[in-house]
Parts: C-alpha cells; structure tokens; sequence
C-alpha cells in the first residue's frame, strides 16, 4: 500500500493554483460534480516517497515529474545533471516546477494535458 491514500469514490487532484490547466481542470471537476480532494501543490508540501509513488503511478522516472518547460526552470538550474535525491529534493523546495495537474481515483493515475482528461477515470 503506498502513502498516498486513494479511493474509487473519490479524485483526488494535484494542482498549481497559479498554473491555468490547473485552475482549468478544477473548474471542470466541480463542474462535473465529482467528489474531489484539492491539493494545492505550493501550500502541502510533498514527502519524497509521495514524489516517488506519484513518479511509479504516472509510469515516469523522478526527473519525468519536474516541468522542465516551467518558465523559470532554466535560469535557475540551467540543465541539471541530478541524482534522484536531488530531483526530489528540487522538488520538495520547489513545488511549481512539478508537472501537474495530477488526477488519482482509486488506482488509476493521469497526468491531465486538457481539462476533459479526467473523464478518463
């Protein structure tokens, strides 16, 4: 059992409240109705073993979690060279730079690209 509790009754949704897709897709959720847990990524902070059970669910290496894209990614790492450790560590300190939104129900993981994604739960 991982450290992240989830339920099929239940979305549970990783978001930057300062990101667009992020205030996009929790619109569309409560537009939905859904039964939802918001988890502002920039006030919880994450464990490292959630990044990693995040990371194992989304079928993605640590680094695959981090928004290289972000716009102020690269002038404060450049192109990094990072251990695991350090990615999530990075990440910990970092919490904008982490993709998202993330949407978890029950044991299904996605990592929403358009709002509408989360109808595939």
């Amino acid at each position: 059992m991982g450290e992240i509790a989830t339920s099929d009754r239940e979305v549970i949704l990783y978001y930057n409240p300062d990101s667009k897709i992020g205030k996009k897709v929790l619109a569309y959720a409560k537009a939905e109705g859904c039964a939802l847990r918001e988890v502002d990524v920039l006030k919880t902070p994450f464990t490292g073993t959630q990044l990693k059970e995040l990371a194992n669910r989304l079928q993605l290496t640590i680094d695959g979690l981090v928004n290289t894209q972000h716009p102020e990614f690269e002038n404060h790492f450049g192109n990094p060279n990072f251990s695991d450790d350090d990615w999530i560590k990075l990440m910990r300190k970092n919490p904008q730079f982490i993709k998202e939104p993330i949407v978890i129900k029950g044991d299904k993981t996605i990592l929403v690209e358009t709002p509408s994604d989360i109808t595939k739960l």
